[in-house]
């Protein structure tokens, strides 16, 4: 694997009016990899991409990709990238092959190798039985194929892939998973920003969670699940009514407060040993909780991601 960054930031920042939509961002990705960027909607992932891909000038801070700079030598940077963004931008009227092959002229490429290498990623994306139908016609799955084929038609050395897979189905998110890490294996890096904590875990080398625009942790997916201890208490209530109950327990306990899923009869319990366990559903049934079920897990992203933004929310209500 190679020690050359692809991208690296320095206090990164970008601000819209009163809103600060970047805050200070550090980065380095190293070439041949795939990096994500996890966090929710808003988090601040889709403008630090655009400071990259130059589509967005920065407040503050610097950018370079392969060592160039994204404001001074924007032009040299996009010619080393390509973006597919979280819609689609290919023309709705004109048929897949047709749109292939005018962003292969617009590219550089003449009649010929465009149509040529149209004929190709048409057939890598399992897109040639309906090459010459209108991209109007087609679903939200084939059009982010075509969007991501339209791409890399230069096969660019570095690709921005923002919220790839977002609405696709479980067979076509599959299917895009396996065209990323084939890009990687022919060389390529990959910025990718995903809210899908499963795609982060099964993609990226590396991962920065982004939250309200700060970085606030980085690792591998492993560092990140073992930032929170080796097990988790998952705790499902029979009333949702006595969360505020079972949290007192459990802080009585284990001295932090747990972490809450997207049902409210769901809590998650970082334990700081595995007898720590019976000490809070002991607590539970002297309290009078009533359980539907419990379970004891290793760490997962969801259990990271809740902790951290968690962590960063009361960080900037102290402030």
């Amino acid at each position: 694997m190679s020690t050359e960054l692809a991208i690296e930031t320095q206090s990164l920042g970008k601000t819209f009016g009163s809103l600060t939509a970047v805050d200070k961002v550090d980065l380095r990705v190293t070439a041949g990899t795939v990096f994500g960027l996890l966090g929710p909607n808003g988090a601040g992932k889709t403008t630090t991409v655009r400071m990259l891909a130059t589509l967005l000038r920065p407040d503050s801070g610097s950018a370079t990709v392969f060592g160039h700079d994204v404001v001074r030598q924007a032009t040299a940077v996009r010619s080393m990238i390509g973006l597919t963004g979280q819609y689609a931008a290919v023309d709705e009227n004109l048929t897949a092959v047709e749109n292939l092959r005018l962003f292969g002229q617009l590219l550089g490429l003449n009649r010929r190798a465009a149509a040529r290498r149209a004929e190709e990623l048409l057939e890598q994306f399992e897109l040639t039985a309906a090459a010459r139908r209108r991209v109007g016609t087609f679903s939200g799955g084939m059009r982010r194929r075509l969007d991501l084929a339209a791409t890399l038609i230069t096969l660019p050395p570095l690709i921005f892939l923002d919220e790839p897979t977002t609405g696709l189905d479980p067979h076509t998110r599959e299917r895009m998973w396996s065209i990323v890490r084939d890009l990687v294996g022919r060389g390529a890096t990959i910025l990718l920003t995903t809210q899908y904590l499963e795609e982060a875990d099964a993609l990226a080398d590396r991962i920065a969670v982004i939250d309200h625009g700060t970085v606030v942790a980085e690792g591998t997916a492993g560092e990140l699940k073992s930032s929170l201890g080796e097990e988790m208490l998952r705790i499902d209530l029979a009333d949702p009514a006595q969360r505020p109950l079972a949290d007192a327990a459990v802080e009585r306990i284990v001295g932090v407060t747990p972490l809450h899923g997207d049902t409210p009869a769901t809590l998650t319990v970082p334990l700081r040993d595995i007898d720590s366990a019976a000490d809070v559903l002991t607590a539970c049934r002297t309290s009078g909780i009533r359980l539907r079920g419990f379970a004891v897990d290793r760490p997962d992203l969801n259990s990271v991601f809740l902790a951290l933004t968690r962590h960063s929310a009361k960080e900037r209500a102290s402030a």
